[in-house]
């Protein structure tokens, strides 16, 4: 006993540590970073654009308020150049010469002038505030449902291509900065009309106080465009180990997978695997930091050498008698705001250009989205009598061969046909042929003569009806998930028909609210369903539809023998209506078909009913044989 423990305790010394994380790298187009090789006065010649897509979407969104924002921040520049002429006007009173009440007499019209401009630019910025707060949400939730719209509607040969998920990622930043574009945007232009009106009072009192004023403040600019785009490499360089961590803390968190985490002991290795993720990018982060402090630090030192020079100059013109008293009293407010101003200027449009890195990230995904949109034609399908494939091909993205390879087929109306074949063999990719989820590469598909290339695929679509072996569980009631939200009729008679057919009706009884329920366990007076039951409700989402064609792939595979002999016992009575395709890996399945097709690598190889491919010594005899002899 004592040696077996020994022995245990040595075989667990020398079990290897868990693996880490892959290392992701990519090459290509989407590989580089945009602002690579980007100049700096490049990178400064964005702002106005940016300026412009904001003013733009804000526009089309609300006029009323993007019209608020602009008066106001006219308004709050015509106010400091008023507030600060009449600073000159009082400060000229109050030092000049004669008794303190006849000086306050003379400055009180001025004074009163630059309280209401401080009154009046205290308004604007209120009103300001307001329109932000109207505009900032619904820009928000333009850009963020247009994302959303984006990658729904794009092709789904988009989501094989390289990079695809990652810019995805990317363009999800864009979508987290519009929060906060409006604020910046309005600040920045607030600032720049500030810093105009302090600059041209200053520049009347003196014609040197300007410039030196603009080399105090313009290496910090410098700094914090450089700072940003620092940042955005950094974002850049992590944006796939971001996109696979995000991914992996979904799988690893939701119930949905709950179990296989822990009775496969997997928690361990996921808690390592998620801290090693996070703990590289942070080591990238961390590495770029003495860059911004470098950049930080020779900025702050420039900037404050010219502020110096500033003040400096300020006291050698008053000491030397070049300007009045007044006018340096004047000339100190007017050296703050227009400071204050510059600085304003520099820090939100340093923030204005580090949102339109962003920006312009999901921009580009939502023009390329646009580009790979189905645009195939307007020709409507009206109803479907068959299906005829002329040697179709189709080959994923990146891959060495097709995963369709030359297939002919023709299917009728009132037919049941049964696709089988190992994994591999191309018959997922041939039913997203059929129904004109990818386009074939060569050859056509045609619905009634029609070439689905040519052909509405809302049209198309319409009269499909689909249950794929991987399908979704959606967190809507249960009448949403039997009709996926496109009811025929106000009242739920054909749902519980549809509900009825798969045998459902008193599991959905039970159910707390019943069809009402919520099909979410996570929510609050929501509810699971077991395997067996998502799967017929997926089944009555496809007889709920009428479909003309009806695929179906694997579509007992989680159910008892009851479930799966009423399933098919359905798609038999209704089968004189429509074509229908099912694909099995449970041979004994394909009985109930008209026709076999046996495919392998891609082609068809056999044809022909379940008792001729039984005797035929082909691949279907084969698979047979393995099924019988387990």
């Amino acid at each position: 006993m004592h040696v077996t423990m020994t022995d245990a305790s040595a075989a667990y010394e020398e079990t290897p540590p868990p693996p880490p994380p892959a290392e992701i790298h990519y090459s290509g187009e989407y590989s580089i970073n945009p602002l690579g090789d980007v100049s700096f006065t490049h990178m400064c010649a964005r702002l106005p654009s940016v300026l412009h897509r904001i003013c733009r979407m804000a526009w089309a969104l609300d006029r009323r308020a993007a019209a608020l924002l602009v008066v106001c921040q006219l308004v709050t520049g015509a106010a400091a150049a008023v507030g600060l002429a009449a600073t000159a006007h009082a400060m000229q009173s109050l030092l000049g010469a004669g008794a303190v009440s006849d000086r306050l007499h003379h400055a009180l019209p001025a004074l009163l002038v630059v309280t209401s401009t401080a009154a009046l630019g205290r308004l604007a910025g209120a009103l300001s505030s307001y329109a932000d707060g109207r505009l900032t949400p619904q820009l928000t939730t333009c850009a963020d449902t247009g994302l959303v719209e984006a990658v729904c509607r794009v092709e789904s040969a988009a989501y094989a291509t390289d990079g695809f998920a990652d810019r995805q990622e990317a363009a999800e930043m864009g979508v987290i900065r519009t929060h906060v574009m409006v604020n910046d945007a309005q600040r920045f232009v607030s600032a720049l009309i500030r810093m105009v009106a302090a600059s041209g009072v200053l520049s009347t009192l003196h014609w040197a106080m300007l410039p030196l004023l603009i080399l105090a403040v313009l290496p910090a600019g410098v700094g914090a465009v450089l700072s940003a785009r620092v940042d955005y490499e950094m974002h850049y360089t992590n944006v796939s180990d971001r996109n696979v961590r995000h991914m992996m803390r979904w799988w690893a968190t939701t119930p949905k997978h709950g179990d296989e985490v822990r009775a496969n002991g997997m928690t361990g290795y996921l808690l390592f695997w998620y801290r090693s993720l996070s703990e590289r990018i942070d080591r990238r982060l961390l590495a770029a930091a003495p860059r911004t402090l470098w950049i930080t630090l020779l900025s702050s030192t420039a900037g404050g050498f010219f502020l110096i020079l500033t003040w400096a100059a300020l006291a050698w013109l008053t000491t030397t008698g070049r300007i009045e008293l007044a006018v340096a009293a004047t000339a100190v407010v007017a050296v703050q705001t227009t400071l204050a101003a510059l600085s304003q200027v520099v820090i939100n449009g340093a923030a204005l250009f580090h949102t339109s890195l962003y920006l312009t990230d999901m921009q580009t995904f939502l023009d390329d989205a646009a580009r790979q949109a189905p645009q195939r034609g307007e020709l409507t399908v009206a109803s479907v009598n068959d299906i005829r494939l002329d040697g179709v091909v189709y080959q994923y993205p990146g891959k060495d061969r097709p995963a369709v390879d030359g297939v002919s087929l023709t299917l009728r109306r009132g037919e049941i046909v049964a696709i089988v074949g190992e994994n591999g063999s191309g018959k997922s990719t041939l039913l997203r042929l059929i129904t004109g989820i990818y386009l074939a590469d060569k050859g056509r598909v045609l619905w009634n003569g029609s070439d689905l290339a040519t052909a509405d695929q809302d049209t198309v679509w319409a009269r499909t009806g689909l249950v794929p072996q991987l399908f979704a569980q959606w967190p809507l009631r249960v009448r949403e998930n039997v009709t996926l939200g496109q009811p025929r009729t106000h009242h739920d008679d054909p749902v519980w028909e549809a509900i009825d057919a798969v045998g459902m009706r008193e599991a959905v009884d039970a159910l707390p609210s019943g069809i009402e329920t919520l099909l979410a366990r996570e929510v609050f007076g929501g509810a699971e369903l077991s395997g067996g039951q998502w799967q017929r409700l997926a089944c009555s989402r496809a007889i709920y539809r009428k479909p003309e064609l009806l695929i179906l792939d694997e579509p007992t595979s989680q159910m008892d023998a009851r479930g799966e002999h009423q399933i098919f016992e359905k798609i038999k009575s209704g089968a004189s209506d429509r074509i229908t395709i099912v694909v099995t890996h449970q041979l004994e399945n394909s009985k109930v078909a008209d026709r076999i097709i046996v495919m392998e690598h891609g082609r068809i190889t056999e044809q022909g009913r379940y008792d001729e491919l039984a005797d035929a010594g082909g691949l279907f005899a084969d698979l047979l044989a393995l099924a019988k002899d387990r």
